[in-house]
């Protein structure tokens, strides 16, 4: 199975080994609650760039654990990459930039980020 993404323009493209995710999750902090994104966090390995490497920027905040992918063209941040809690490497999906996914459907876990 597997589903596709990309940034608006569509010079960033990638697309993901795994079930299509049912479930997001909604963050309020500084950078998420302005961006209003839905993540799904997907182990790296499953996770692949198709096109736009050299189309991306990064921009890492608070701790800079995390390299918030972003288009240098269109603006839009089509994932994130870092490690989680047990240190294995992980990338932040926006479930935004996946047009088959209906964002309607989701069940959105809100999560506290901005205690962190």
């Amino acid at each position: 199975m597997g589903y596709d993404g990309s940034c608006h323009c569509g010079a960033v493209t990638f697309t993901v080994a795994g079930d299509v995710p049912t479930e997001a999750i909604a963050c309020n902090c500084s950078h998420c609650r302005r961006k209003g994104f839905l993540l799904a966090f997907v182990p790296a390995d499953s996770f692949t760039l198709t096109a736009g490497e050299g189309a991306l920027t990064d921009y890492r905040f608070n701790r800079h654990t995390i390299a918030h992918r972003f288009c240098a063209t269109c603006g839009t941040q089509p994932y994130g990459a870092g490690t989680g809690p047990d240190g294995s490497a992980m990338a932040a999906v926006n479930l935004r930039c996946v047009p088959s996914i209906d964002l309607d459907t989701l069940t959105v876990q809100k999560v506290d980020g901005a205690s962190f």
